[in-house]
């Protein structure tokens, strides 16, 4: 024998092969590989460590054109830059895996025809379903939402009317929530900083609800920056400083669009002397835990996005079941005062 010879092919594993290993016949290792809840858990994890040890890797893809049931659920998301959304997939997850599913994700980084093309290619493999934090309203996408014969929710989000069902809350009333509660602790003259409010309709949504509810109170904003680029602490520092700097009279408080920008805005108050709140109050929203951790905890509103996430995946795979989960699930969110303002 040539030993310079190439090594022959090694052969994949057989589903007959597994199913020899786990003593067990070929339909019972086809459907326990599958997770059927006909299989008793027993004989499950039996074909499951013959699997293993043999290092078979089931043939998906086939599976689901021979017209088996996927096990997957598609999932689409803006951003996994922070823990925001991170959360979300967290509680998809854990709901999931309970169930024998697994989430396919695509990251749309707030690119209306990014989310499009993405959702154009996960449905392609025919996941069992599908979830969704939408960048925007695009006519393409809803298009696509509506059309998908499938259990699809959209996620964080109550406001806008769902293609087929919603789990999250209202943005504008989370807005409302805290321009009601500095204006309860006395101020008066406010300000926002932002992110760049045309790739994410959500923090726009939170700044309608904190102006009509300013609005209400025969109050007006005193400034307002929205900066190019996606959030960060960094950028919320420097708003801070460029928003002050051109202010012809400080604001009172000033409302973030999300707590890595308030976070930014603390920064820049250590940096500069400002003692918060007696100098000046800031606010942020998301309730994230760097947030909580600073010598002087930000005032914000906590979003509980991991059982927002859990409740998701739960209406699908009830969907799935043949139940009928409501077309829209509120989950509340709570403002938390800490010390910022």
């Amino acid at each position: 024998m040539d030993p310079n010879a190439p090594e022959p092919p090694i052969r994949r594993p057989t589903l007959s092969q597994v199913a020899k290993a786990a003593g067990v016949s070929e339909i019972t290792a086809s459907r326990a590989l599958r997770g059927g809840s006909a299989v008793a858990k027993s004989t499950r994890q039996k074909v499951e460590r013959a699997a293993q040890a043999l290092n078979y890797m089931p043939n998906r893809l086939a599976g689901t054109l021979a017209g088996g049931a996927s096990r997957q659920i598609a999932v689409v998301l803006p951003s996994l830059s922070n823990i925001v959304f991170a959360d979300v997939l967290k509680g998809l997850e854990r709901r999931l895996e309970d169930d024998g599913y697994h989430p396919i994700l695509g990251i749309s980084h707030y690119d209306a025809s990014r989310e499009e093309h993405l959702l154009r290619d996960l449905l392609s493999w025919r996941p069992a379903g599908l979830v969704l934090a939408p960048t925007s309203g695009n006519a393409a996408t809803r298009a696509l939402l509506r059309a998908a014969e499938l259990p699809v929710v959209e996620v964080m989000d109550t406001d806008p009317d769902p293609a087929d069902l919603a789990v999250g809350f209202s943005h504008r009333a989370a807005g409302r929530t805290m321009a009601h509660y500095l204006i309860g602790r006395g101020y008066r003259r406010m300000a926002y900083i932002g992110h760049d409010i045309a790739t994410d309709f959500r923090a726009l949504a939170r700044l309608d609800g904190f102006k009509d509810a300013l609005s209400d109170a025969g109050l007006t904003l005193s400034d307002t920056l929205i900066l190019d680029g996606p959030s960060s602490v960094p950028l919320g520092r420097e708003g801070l400083a460029r928003l002050l700097s051109q202010s012809k009279a400080a604001p009172d408080a000033v409302f973030f669009s999300n707590d890595d920008m308030a976070v930014g805005g603390v920064f820049h108050c250590q940096t500069a002397g400002l003692a918060l709140p007696h100098d000046i109050a800031l606010a942020g929203f998301n309730g994230l835990s760097i947030g909580q951790a600073l010598p002087t905890p930000l005032t914000t509103i906590a979003s509980n996005r991991e059982h927002i996430g859990y409740v998701a995946a739960d209406h699908i795979l009830r969907r799935l079941k043949g139940e009928a989960p409501p077309r829209i699930t509120q989950i509340d969110f709570r403002l938390v005062p800490g010390a910022t303002a």
